[in-house]
């Protein structure tokens, strides 16, 4: 059994070694949202990294025996949620299927990819949430095509407010591995950042949308 007070920090330990989440509150990001952030997140990258990709899964799967039981499906969010989300249902022995960011333009022009029963409890699977917006589109695409869903389950969440209510009103639980204040917390604790640049860091993550506009 993984034990989340131990993973959680090393999940974040090798986020920044591997360069997944990079801080840099003097010279910040722009989101492809505008927003300025001293913050980026690239999960894809844990997915080159066989002990990291595997710690996570293994994270998900205890995460999601532990809160919801074991459920009839699980979804992963594309694109960033399709693979670890279909190593966490091989590991569970479960189907999977994968929610699109808008429905296919030919074909069957499908929003939801794989077979998915009317009445099937799911966990959907992202690999961060930010505002919330594109993990709460692919619940209620789950929701409109018959499927309960149990919860979702993120490698990693910023914590902002606006996301905390999106989740409330959908009525959805959000399950994280690892947030913003522990990541914080471990860039500390390994030098990644100077505690200097720390109320920095606490400011933006209150004002994402207004910080340095």
């Amino acid at each position: 059994m993984v034990n989340p007070e131990i993973t959680a920090p090393k999940i974040e330990e090798y986020l920044l070694q591997i360069k997944a989440i990079k801080l840099s509150p003097e010279n910040p990001y722009t989101w492809a949202s505008g927003w300025k952030s001293p913050i980026y997140c690239d999960n894809r990258k844990t997915l080159s990294y066989p002990i990291v990709r595997t710690l996570i899964r293994d994270s998900f799967v205890n995460l999601i025996k532990e809160r919801v039981g074991t459920p009839d499906v699980i979804a992963g969010v594309a694109t960033g949620g399709i693979a670890i989300g279909a190593l966490v249902a091989e590991k569970m022995n479960l189907p999977f299927i994968y929610i699109r960011s808008s429905v296919k333009g030919h074909g069957m022009q499908n929003k939801i990819e794989g077979v998915l029963i009317s009445g099937q409890r799911v966990v959907v699977i992202e690999d961060l949430v930010s505002t919330g917006k594109s993990s709460l589109d692919a619940v209620e695409a789950i929701r409109q095509a018959g499927g309960e869903v149990i919860g979702l389950s993120s490698i990693f969440t910023y914590g902002f407010e606006v996301a905390k209510r999106a989740f409330q009103k959908a009525n959805c639980n959000l399950y994280p591995l690892t947030d913003y204040d522990l990541l914080i917390e471990k860039a500390i604790e390994a030098n990644y950042i100077d505690s200097k640049d720390l109320d920095t860091l606490k400011e933006w993550r209150l004002m994402p949308n207004i910080w340095k506009q």
